[in-house]
């Protein structure tokens, strides 16, 4: 490997989700697979690379996957199965790195400038990585070596799937000449648009481009993409990213109207956010509660607490009350609940309450059994409540005749 140079690489995982589901059920593989909710307002979270051949992709909706793949096989996601995966593959990436920075649980970048005396090439360690993820998880990894970050990200999106693709120094402006300018991190469809009304319809256009035109559409940001497109970026790996937040949402399959539903929803999403407070060993003293109506309309009202919680009674009793302060004219169609202001442990309200106390070792107690026995093993019963109403639902729709035309 070269001297002193920095080198930067990107990890990313290939079509993760579908990946592992196809890797759990054999009989899967080759097949397309769609990874989402199951409700006709749920988009897809990843799809399998023989799904993108008919045109899925993520954040395409789930009806529209069913309408571009209709022999496909959609699945559930199963976050806590992905999360684990995920905590793997970070602990086989800290066998070539002294640090990561986790970008996404499919993604992480990785500085290993010193890793010279291990590896004669960055080929070597590219490979190297690759199969060990692949050994140990059976999943495959597309890895991409360069002098910085997005470099990095560019290169290991050039060789998918299964790729391992090098941006070598001096190589930076030639390698993104030809790419189309919507590759740039940032560029949506809109600004491709306008930026391709102007005349720059690849990143070598940008690149030529003065940066004075490009702040026609680009703004203040005119510079920071003019860099980008040269292939300049001077940050840094960081390896320890704050978590800043711990939420929870979901769409609703039918708009909902009643307040007790709505609360419902509250409490459902109360209950996650605090499980996974606990689990990162964390409290949050702020609660946000967020509204997506019919229209799409979104209203977010926050609140803070007198002490950190990581308790679920606490969170809904924040976010019940911020319910209050949203009016409601219109069906419901998504609910979140979200912790912010997040610290270390349990705050203080434990040397304060004895009932406090009470309650945060009952919710320590059902965090083990869940961990040991599943989450269904001891619940509260509003999931219950919730599992039957949604029985009753499916019922409803089974039970009604067919409409004779």
């Amino acid at each position: 490997m070269a001297g002193h140079r920095r080198w930067i690489m990107h990890v990313d995982m290939d079509a993760f989700y579908a990946s592992v589901e196809q890797r759990d059920h054999p009989e899967w593989r080759g097949k397309p697979v769609i990874v989402g909710g199951k409700g006709k307002r749920s988009v897809a979270a990843t799809a399998s690379y023989e799904a993108r051949a008919y045109g899925v992709h993520s954040a395409m909706s789930i009806s529209e996957a069913h309408r571009r793949c209709p022999d496909g096989i959609f699945v559930e996601p199963r976050f806590d199965v992905y999360h684990a995966i995920s905590d793997e593959i970070h602990a086989i990436m800290l066998h070539y790195a002294d640090a990561i920075e986790p970008i996404a649980l499919d993604e992480a970048f990785m500085d290993i400038s010193g890793m010279g005396s291990q590896y004669r090439t960055l080929g070597a360690i590219g490979r190297a990585i690759k199969a060990e993820i692949r050994e140990k998880t059976g999943l495959v990894a597309s890895v991409g070596i360069a002098p910085n970050k997005f470099l990095a990200k560019m290169a290991s999106d050039m060789g998918k799937p299964d790729g391992l693709f090098i941006i070598p120094y001096g190589r930076e402006r030639a390698v993104l000449a030809p790419l189309p300018v919507r590759k740039l991190w940032g560029v949506g469809p809109v600004t491709a648009r306008r930026l391709q009304q102007m005349g720059v319809e690849t990143i070598g256009d940008m690149q030529n481009a003065p940066v004075s035109q490009l702040r026609k559409v680009l703004g203040n940001q005119a510079v920071l993409f003019h860099q980008l497109a040269l292939g300049i970026d001077s940050r840094p790996v960081e390896a320890e990213r704050e978590v800043k937040s711990i939420g929870d949402e979901s769409t609703m399959e039918e708009d909902i109207f009643d307040r007790e539903d709505i609360e419902r929803q509250i409490a459902l999403h109360s209950d996650v956010v605090a499980r996974r407070l606990r689990k990162k060993g964390l409290s949050g003293q702020a609660v946000t509660l967020k509204i997506r109506f019919a229209s799409f309309r979104t209203l977010t009202r926050s609140m803070t607490l007198s002490e950190p919680t990581r308790l679920a009674e606490d969170i809904e009793k924040a976010a019940r009350i911020l319910l209050q302060r949203i009016p409601r004219s219109e069906g419901v169609r998504l609910v979140g609940v979200t912790a912010s202001r997040l610290v270390e442990g349990e705050g203080m309200m434990n040397l304060f309450s004895e009932s406090c106390d009470r309650k945060g070792k009952a919710a320590a107690v059902v965090d083990a059994l869940q961990e040991q026995f599943g989450e269904r093993a001891i619940r509260r019963g509003l999931w219950v409540e919730q599992e039957l109403k949604e029985k009753e639902k499916k019922s409803e729709k089974n039970s009604k005749p067919p409409i004779m035309k």
